[in-house]
């Protein structure tokens, strides 16, 4: 079969493509999941700013852009199927370049690691680590429908929260913090679940064993909005066990909105899966700052 991304020119004639290929629209979740971690530490902000700034660029648009360009690279002939326009198909980034993109980011987001200290180094490692093994082979667990969207769930929402606590106390974070991002990663192999519905077709060609493709669309989706909210139900019983009832209560809330617009995702998950994206999925994360702040005012509850 003959596609385009197999080009042997060395130059990248559109430097617009590698900002494409790194995808800044999907460095939002770990960068906000960081700055939960920041802000469930209890530590000062503004005498961190500095660090934090970094921490948050480490964990968009460094570790977030080269998960995306490692995928891109390693997906380069299921993307020839799903979406050919992508940059390495469509030749844009042609030859080795999309490779090469990701080697470097991976060992650029080494070295900011380091500046992070122990925790931040460690985190970044195993942020890296996850990435390749998601996508590349012989590994690649994006070929299975609960690996795949849970290592991708961790490293989105759990892994940049526990990141953003350690390195602002240098220590391993308390035990509530630890458990309420983990709820959220939890919650977050479900929102992962509904990405995959845009490759349904490609995944079926090239063998990724994706929930869509394993159940079909209409069980994938409830199983995805069960994978959702069990964990924020959870989060809800939780903060109140802790004492922060007024935060568990806007949790609820927002998990009330959460199960309404699901009742619409249900309907039709095939087509609705990028609305319950755009709607949904807001009010998941707006949970995850409100019990940020919840751990944040209530100390090591």
């Amino acid at each position: 079969m003959s596609v385009n991304y197999i080009k042997q020119s060395q130059s990248i004639s559109n430097p617009l493509a590698v900002l494409e290929l790194i995808k800044p629209i999907t460095w939002f979740p770990p960068m906000w999941a960081y700055a939960c971690g920041v802000i469930s530490s209890g530590m000062d902000i503004m005498p961190n700013l500095a660090l934090i700034i970094l921490g948050i660029a480490l964990a968009g648009p460094v570790v977030c852009g080269m998960s995306q360009a490692a995928n891109d690279w390693c997906d380069r002939h299921v993307d020839a199927i799903n979406q050919p326009d992508r940059p390495i198909p469509s030749g844009r980034i042609p030859g080795l370049w999309g490779l090469w993109i990701a080697i470097t980011m991976s060992l650029l987001a080494l070295v900011i690691g380091w500046q992070l200290g122990i925790w931040g180094f460690c985190a970044t490692l195993l942020g890296v680590a996850a990435a390749w093994a998601y996508s590349c082979e012989p590994i690649r667990l994006k070929r299975s429908g609960w690996w795949g969207p849970g290592i991708v769930a961790l490293c989105y929402e759990g892994l940049p929260w526990f990141t953003g606590a350690a390195v602002m106390s240098q220590t391993f974070p308390n035990f509530n913090i630890v458990v309420i991002a983990s709820l959220y990663a939890v919650g977050a192999h479900g929102i992962m679940t509904l990405n995959d519905f845009k490759a349904l077709e490609g995944d079926k060609q090239t063998g990724i064993n994706s929930l869509p493709v394993k159940f079909g669309p209409d069980k994938a989706a409830k199983i995805a909005c069960w994978v959702m909210t069990t964990p924020q139900l959870i989060v809800v019983m939780l903060m109140a066990s802790w004492g922060a009832i007024e935060h568990a209560m806007v949790v609820s809330c927002l998990v009330a909105g959460q199960f309404l617009a699901m009742r619409r995702l249900l309907k039709d998950p095939l087509k609705l899966a990028p609305w319950y994206n755009a709607t949904g999925v807001l009010m998941f994360v707006l949970g995850m700052m409100v019990c940020a702040f919840g751990l944040r005012n209530f100390g090591a509850l």
